[in-house]
């Protein structure tokens, strides 16, 4: 009797096992989700009236820093960028880096950006670490920090 017990428990920790690696996505996978992410978010700052979409990207807990030091919160952030305070009119996002580990990713890239903020245009060249973390089977970015780039 013992030897089955243990044998159907042997079994069931085995599926239990197989199971979750099926169900877990791979690195690639994960990299390119976080990628689709980090796109809908720049389609989401250029289009601000679409404030639902920016709340369902960023999590509760958002540490957005920019290149002159101002950290925002998550409600911060939003309302800069809806209420136009913060207006980018044209976002190009290149040389992007992306590493997953378990449930968080790291983000690194280079953010060239129109600005027309408080009706004085600008541009800015900023280079850009992001760590996006997978909620609910969506990545949401958990913190933002931005330098100026010297090109």
């Amino acid at each position: 009797m013992l030897k089955k017990w243990m044998s159907v428990c042997s079994a069931l920790a085995l599926s239990m096992v197989l199971a979750q690696g099926a169900a877990a996505a791979s690195p690639v996978d994960d990299a390119q989700a976080v990628a689709a992410a980090v796109e809908k978010m720049g389609v989401a700052m250029n289009h601000p009236a679409d404030g639902p979409t920016l709340g369902q990207l960023v999590m509760d807990d958002l540490s957005y820093g920019h290149s002159n030091g101002k950290v925002q919160n998550k409600a911060e952030f939003i309302d800069a960028l809806v209420s136009g305070a913060s207006n980018l009119t044209d976002i190009i996002q290149s040389d992007q880096t992306i590493k997953v580990v378990q449930d968080v990713a790291v983000v690194r890239n280079t953010f060239l950006a129109v600005t027309n903020d408080a009706g004085k245009t600008g541009k800015v060249s900023l280079k850009i670490l992001m760590v996006w973390k997978k909620l609910d089977g969506q990545w949401r970015l958990l913190a933002r920090q931005a330098v100026r780039s010297a090109a």
